[in-house]
């Protein structure tokens, strides 16, 4: 309850009104009482004195101090001992006044403390219902202004929030989207450079690549293994451009459009896996139940997240008998991909489709095992003639990502690492 009151400005500022108004009642209401309590007093005082009774020559024939006491309906009635010893009542009657007005200050009810307290609780009532929806009314906007900055936060660089009236409210949402113009703008420009330049890039590298089958057939002087280093420079760098391009063009900016990737349709993740894995050579295991896995997606991309976590695995996950020669074509990988169906907890949960990428390579550190997913982010010690240039991973989590799922690394049981992509089918 305390963290509903604490997370919620309009609550705390309704409270505050509330709370400040109440203490006003309450000090007007206790000078009201005070003030009430002296006049009553002063009254009671008026009525306690001393009558004096005279003849007609003026003699005084009884004196006595007297207290009235208060007849009902009829005034106030005094008691005087005379000087012969008889009791003489004095009545003094009400004055008489109209009947819509009876000339009492309050009314009884009021008069009592019960009365009293009874009317400082429908004060604050009143407060209460009346400040209600005038504070919700001014946080409410101040809540769009924290939805929207989520929004944008979340990587919805189009966010723009609405602009009402001429407060301070109005002034910081105008800024904001001054704001957010601008680094949608940088981002923009940012990213059609970096697409331009790889894919002027292309042209050069086709060039390379031509003279290189060139030089290999005049054979001037230049070995095999020269000739083979240089085409996997050439074949490194032309992936390096491809993942570029991807990844520019999956940027969270363009979430919801479109016509970046086109539309989604049905894919076959058993389809995909078996081409994959023979491809790569890695092993394949479905699950009973998993003969068909339909995820509603892009094939493209979903292949190239099939495809980079086994390269992957291929490229790091050397079995003991090869571990000692990376990269040579003797070294094997013991890889496997496994493919299941899962139902998620409840009646009404939705399925989801689970692929297992394993190795038997040496692992990936606990504390290392969020930062892989890191754009160009490399495990230290990993050679550059193993390849890779870190961005396959990094495009695996984007494309996870944006088809809903979720992605992470774990330990291997036997050794090895693991890797577990979560998609709702």
């Amino acid at each position: 309850m305390k963290a509903i009151f604490v997370s919620k400005l309009y609550l705390r500022i309704w409270l505050a009104v509330v709370a400040a108004v109440t203490v006003l009642t309450l000090s007007a209401g206790w000078l009201w009482q005070r003030a009430l309590d002296e006049d009553r007093a002063e009254r009671d005082a008026r009525v306690t004195r001393t009558i004096v009774v005279r003849n007609a020559a003026l003699d005084v024939i009884g004196e006595a101090p007297a207290r009235a006491v208060r007849v009902p309906g009829g005034g106030w009635e005094f008691e005087v001992v005379m000087n012969d010893g008889q009791k003489l009542f004095v009545l003094l009657p009400r004055p008489n006044r109209p009947e819509n007005n009876p000339g009492r200050r309050a009314p009884a009810w009021l008069q009592t403390p019960t009365g009293f307290a009874w009317l400082l609780g429908f004060v604050a009532l009143a407060v209460a219902l009346g400040a209600y929806p005038i504070v919700r009314r001014l946080t409410k906007r101040l809540e769009g202004l924290q939805k929207g900055v989520e929004r944008w936060g979340d990587g919805d660089l189009s966010t723009r929030l609405p602009v009402q009236g001429q407060d301070e409210v109005a002034f910081l949402a105008e800024r904001f989207n001054a704001a957010a113009e601008r680094v949608q703008t940088l981002v923009k420009s940012h990213k059609s450079l970096l697409a331009n330049a790889s894919h002027e890039l292309r042209s050069p590298l086709a060039r390379i690549r031509m003279g290189l089958e060139l030089l290999g057939r005049d054979g001037d002087g230049v070995s095999s293994q020269q000739r083979g280093e240089m085409a996997r420079s050439i074949d490194e760098l032309d992936q390096l451009i491809d993942e570029i391009l991807l990844a520019s063009r999956l940027d969270l900016r363009d979430a919801s459009d479109v016509s970046t990737l086109g539309p989604t349709e049905e894919v076959d993740l058993v389809g995909l896996a078996a081409e994959e894995c023979a491809r790569t050579g890695a092993d394949l295991e479905i699950a009973p139940g998993a003969s068909s896995v339909l995820v509603q997606g892009h094939a493209k991309l979903l292949r190239r997240v099939l495809r980079n976590l086994l390269e992957n695995a291929r490229r790091y996950g050397l079995s003991t008998a090869g571990a000692g020669t990376p990269g040579s074509e003797e070294a094997e990988a013991d890889v496997r991909l496994r493919l299941a169906v899962e139902q998620g907890a409840g009646r009404n949960a939705a399925r989801t489709a689970v692929l297992w990428v394993e190795d038997r390579g040496p692992g990936v550190p606990v504390a290392l095992r969020e930062r892989i997913f890191e754009a160009f982010y490399r495990l230290p010690g990993a050679s550059e003639r193993e390849g890779g240039v870190g961005l396959g991973l990094s495009l695996v989590k984007t494309i996870v990502e944006r088809h809903g799922g979720r992605v992470h690394c774990e330990d291997r049981p036997g050794g090895g690492a693991r890797f577990v992509v979560s998609l709702p089918l």
